[in-house]
């Protein structure tokens, strides 16, 4: 069994200039496409699937954790169920299947997903219950991240990380936190899904009442993890909310003038530097891409709306 450190692809660093002179902000990408299943979430999947006993895991999420869980597993050589929303992206329900794991598709509006995780680990009491985010394993896993961010040549002033459950930017913040750099933290949330940013208001978790249905469908998240609230909020200064067309327009600056092809909830960072520019002017920016998993015709049409 390979440790995390060996297991995981360092995150890619990119400075391109024609998006840097375009939005007059000193960026830097920490570009998680290329990571293995193409998402930050393989850090956290192999990090719980390797670290527990349990040779079956089930889990709980849109894409992207559950086809970084089902691929740790296959590494590992144990079983997987995810159960996914019935309108999750094509690309990533077939990625999971690939991987030899059980996709379980559900209405959400007839059953909730953890409400389908109870019955599944019911039907499998020797199951491990991995959280997308709100776990400390996952948490840890993430923190990889914000140790490489913290350790790159630039010393960035300001760290800008999508936000859904929490388990990305509370590992990021864990690892800032701990490498005692000055670097300001903050989240980018839909706008449309903006419980993380009204919980760092309020000074406790607020829940959305339903799943929101932003196209940043790795932020459909009801509530931050217990677990990722404790790191936030106290280590994230501000949450900025990102209305659905700044994420379009990120997603469409990233593939013409960075040629990066990023998922929507990977645009939502560049999307709160849009929307609020002069909070970054003159400040050193690591602009966070969680992942670039997008069905083709969606992404296609993205790009031509």
């Amino acid at each position: 069994m390979q440790p995390l450190s060996k297991a995981i692809r360092p995150t890619t660093f990119l400075r391109p200039r024609k998006l840097i002179d375009e939005i007059g902000v000193d960026l830097t990408i920490a570009s998680e496409t290329f990571q293995h299943t193409g998402s930050f979430k393989f850090r956290a999947a192999y990090n719980v699937a390797s670290s527990v006993d349990n040779d079956h895991l089930i889990a709980a999420s849109s894409g992207n954790f559950g086809q970084a869980l089902a691929y740790a597993c296959k590494l590992l050589g144990k079983k997987c169920h995810v159960v996914m929303p019935d309108n999750s992206a094509g690309v990533k329900v077939e990625a999971v299947r690939n991987f030899g794991a059980t996709a379980d598709l559900i209405d959400i509006n007839r059953i909730g997903r953890e409400e389908r995780v109870d019955e599944l680990c019911r039907e499998f009491p020797g199951a491990y219950r991995a959280s997308a985010y709100d776990d400390p394993l996952v948490i840890a896993g993430n923190s990889t991240l914000g140790a490489e961010i913290a350790d790159h040549h630039i010393d960035f002033d300001a760290v800008v990380v999508p936000v859904g459950g929490g388990g990305l930017i509370s590992g990021i913040s864990k690892s800032l936190c701990d490498s005692g750099t000055d670097s300001k933290l903050f989240g980018a949330e839909p706008l449309m899904a903006n419980d993380a940013a009204r919980s760092l208001r309020n000074g406790s978790i607020v829940r959305n009442d339903t799943e929101p249905q932003t196209i940043a469908d790795g932020a459909r998240t009801v509530s931050l993890g217990n677990h990722n609230w404790e790191i936030i909020k106290d280590g994230v200064t501000e949450i900025i909310e990102v209305d659905e067309e700044s994420i379009k327009t990120a997603l469409r600056l990233y593939f013409g003038l960075a040629n990066l092809k990023v998922e929507p909830t990977g645009a939502v960072s560049l999307g709160a530097v849009l929307s609020n520019r002069t909070k970054f002017e003159n400040k050193r920016t690591c602009a966070v891409v969680s992942g670039g998993n997008v069905d083709a015709e969606i992404y296609s049409n993205l790009l031509s709306a």
